[in-house]
């Protein structure tokens, strides 16, 4: 099987390694990819080369945020699910406007911090027929 790349767009290091220890613990190749901030988001998808299978968008970050990510980016076959800690409905409301697939907001604590990453995952991410998922 080829290995699925996810993208992860997260300003904040302990996220970002959050992120990495709860996807280390799922059963197929994975790669994770990281965007520091919006601006690098967008460069790093301008890149006809680079064609992750789903990505991770926080909304509140420095320089540019989720939603101009959103505005800008076009590739709407690319499932973008959005994983923040905001609890401002509007936001929320604007990002699936936008073009988002899904908002997960951050849980405190790891268990359900990693629950929810690898929940987004099993979601998004289309396994072949034949293999048999991990129950």
């Amino acid at each position: 099987m080829d290995t699925v790349e996810v993208f992860l767009v997260e300003d904040n290091p302990a996220d970002v390694l959050l992120v990495r220890v709860a996807l280390s613990q799922i059963p197929f190749p994975l790669r994770l990819q990281v965007a520091k901030d919006g601006e690098q988001a967008l460069k790093m998808l301008s890149s006809p080369d680079f064609q992750p299978q789903l990505i991770i968008l926080d909304l509140n970050m420095p320089r540019v945020d989720g939603q101009t990510v959103l505005r800008q980016y076009q590739e709407k076959k690319i499932p973008i699910v959005i994983f923040s800690s905001t609890q401002n409905r509007a936001e929320v409301q604007k990002a699936l406007a936008l073009g988002a697939r899904e908002y997960v907001q951050k849980p405190i604590g790891f268990e359900p911090y990693a629950d929810a990453v690898r929940g987004i995952v099993n979601r998004w991410i289309m396994l072949p027929p034949e293999l048999p998922s991990a129950s």
